[in-house]
């Protein structure tokens, strides 16, 4: 796993949990950084901030649509989530029809 945020509290609770990463704050650098984790042969899975998705849905979008390796999961930063509380719940109602 390799850690992408734009901040340095994220960055330093996952080092402790042993994932390395960096912070960045601009588009360029963030095409940069995931260019060059994706190139790693040894990450297997690129951990974004939620923030980025929120910022850079095209950048991250179009890197998704033309690779199928390294997996890209977005998660909260310390500021929490933008998602609403249920989102899960909510997820499944749809996706099966029932509501739970």
């Amino acid at each position: 796993m390799y850690l992408i945020s734009d901040n340095v509290d994220t960055l330093i609770g996952m080092r402790l949990a042993g994932v390395d990463g960096v912070v960045v704050h601009e588009r360029e650098e963030l095409r940069k950084e995931l260019e060059t984790a994706m190139d790693d042969k040894s990450v297997g899975i690129i951990l974004l901030t939620e923030k980025f998705g929120r910022e850079f849905p095209d950048l991250l979008d179009e890197i998704k649509l033309e690779r199928a390796f390294p997996l890209l999961i977005e998660i909260p930063d310390r500021h929490g989530t933008g998602r609403k509380k249920d989102f899960i719940t909510s997820y499944v109602n749809e996706a099966i029809g029932l509501k739970l």
